[in-house]
């Protein structure tokens, strides 16, 4: 009897606690679990948002609109070639077997809307098939018309039909000043597309890859596959060809990278478009150290005929003042064969001299 009595007032207690919460509550607006007001007192201040202006967003912002602007200039190059091993057979002559298929990839850059893409001669060398494969994924077959193996550079034409293609816009590499912001762009272990932000850390560099250099150094990251794209700088325009890195063995893609000034690739690019080849200029003379003195003048050349002597200091080239011969080189090879340049000199370190000469191809190998 007395279980029950306690049964039955332990269900009138919850039946009234039940009605004494409904009474509470009532007339009170549900809560709307996608909204919740929170006083703006209740957060430190670095969870607010930012306010005013921001110089790294802004930054952030002008990078990514270069990258967009320039990124349908940008190519991947594929090459496929074949390799042969000679053999011979019961009878001792020679014969050829296919040993192994090869398959190459670099980048390169739309210098020409009618489709001429630079790119680096490594890439393309005993290549038998050449692809290149837009910025948005059309691959499209390319053709070989020139290279120059002293600088590493190549040139392909795009097999276009007659279609148009946006060009890269050529920047100054004589301007770039080091410590400037620069980008690379191309496809680094077949990952098309990327970008890396780096500064030029110096100019006129020479590390003893390639026969002529006079290499942009950069610390933007350049790895395999980034061979033949473009270096720009912060307007979106084009200063260098990416061409080599400087690593340790060991560690692969940790190194230093190297870039042909676009001054000099786009003379050498006109070229091989013309010509299929490149004609590097000279003045017939040879010059050495600092000061730039002329070493030696060759007979029946356009520095003899002028009167150039050894011994002779060069002040300026076409204007501009030279320190030592990389900076007479320099010039030279940003112009063609059958231009003129002007040469001021120091003669018995009294005279200055002033002498027009005419630019000729540099004698070939016989």
């Amino acid at each position: 009897m007395n279980r029950k009595w306690i049964l039955i007032s332990f269900c009138g207690a919850m039946v009234l606690s039940a009605l004494i919460s409904s009474l509470r509550f009532q007339g009170t607006k549900p809560v709307d679990p996608g909204h919740v007001d929170m006083p703006e007192k209740g957060f430190s201040p670095r969870q607010l948002l930012a306010s005013g202006s921001n110089p790294v967003r802004e930054f952030s912002d002008a990078i990514a609109d270069v990258v967009e602007k320039v990124m349908p200039s940008v190519v991947v190059v594929r090459t496929e070639s074949v390799q042969y091993k000679v053999q011979t057979d019961l009878f001792g002559f020679p014969t050829f077997r296919v040993q192994q298929q090869l398959a190459g990839e670099g980048s390169g850059v739309i210098i020409d809307e009618r489709g001429y893409v630079l790119t680096s001669w490594h890439v393309l060398e005993g290549a038998r098939e050449i692809e290149v494969v837009l910025s948005n994924g059309e691959k499209q077959a390319a053709k070989l018309v020139g290279h120059d193996r002293t600088t590493d550079l190549a040139m392909l034409k795009i097999k276009s039909n007659g279609k148009s293609f946006p060009a890269v816009e050529f920047g100054d590499s004589d301007a770039v000043r080091v410590g400037e912001v620069v980008i690379a762009i191309g496809s680094p272990f077949s990952l098309q597309s990327s970008v890396t932000v780096g500064h030029v850390s110096q100019k006129g560099r020479r590390v003893k890859i390639l026969p002529y250099e006079d290499f942009i150094q950069t610390d933007a990251a350049i790895n395999e596959g980034n061979s033949g794209g473009p270096l720009i700088n912060a307007d979106g325009r084009l200063i260098g060809i990416n061409a080599a890195i400087k690593t340790d063995a060991v560690e692969r893609g940790v190194g230093i990278a190297f870039a042909v000034p676009s001054n000099l690739a786009m003379v050498i690019a006109k070229s091989l478009k013309e010509k299929g080849m490149h004609e590097w200029p000279w003045v017939g003379a040879f010059f050495r150290g600092e000061g730039a003195l002329i070493e030696q003048v060759w007979r029946d050349t356009s520095a003899a005929e002028a009167g150039m002597l050894q011994g002779d200091e060069v002040l300026e080239v076409d204007g501009i003042p030279v320190q030592n011969e990389y900076d007479v080189y320099r010039i030279i090879f940003n112009h063609s064969v059958g231009e003129i340049l002007r040469f001021t000199v120091l003669r018995d370190k009294k005279k200055q001299l002033e002498f027009e000469l005419l630019l000729q191809e540099f004698p070939r190998q016989p």
